[in-house]
């Protein structure tokens, strides 16, 4: 039974900093990342890191945002800096990012003000 469970998410002003988790059971290979929603949008792709440790991020947060992964500890985690209103949206922690996978968590909120 696969289950992926993020934290993180809060309030922050224009500007500032946030670190999201996703904590990974059941699941050791492969790609994993994040997406986000905001309501009445789709869903867009945030960033991933394969097994190999290659990342891939939209170009909206390039630069801004980086993904990492603890093996060791099956985790996959999203600092994002200089966050904007335009970041704002439920972030969901995934198997697959780019497109619709299999196995994705109960989402974190990121508000930016």
């Amino acid at each position: 039974h696969v289950q992926l469970v993020e934290s993180g998410g809060g309030t922050v002003q224009a500007g500032q900093s946030l670190r999201l988790s996703c904590v990974a059971s059941g699941y050791s290979d492969g790609c994993m990342g994040w997406f986000r929603q905001a309501p009445g949008k789709e869903r867009e792709g945030v960033a991933s890191i394969n097994s190999g440790g290659r990342t891939k991020y939209a170009d909206s947060v390039m630069g801004r945002f980086t993904v990492s992964k603890d093996n060791a500890k099956n985790t996959v985690s999203l600092q994002m800096n200089s966050l904007r209103s335009e970041d704002t949206a439920m972030y969901y922690c995934a198997n697959s990012v780019w497109v619709p996978g299999n196995y994705w968590g109960q989402g974190t909120q990121v508000t930016v003000s």
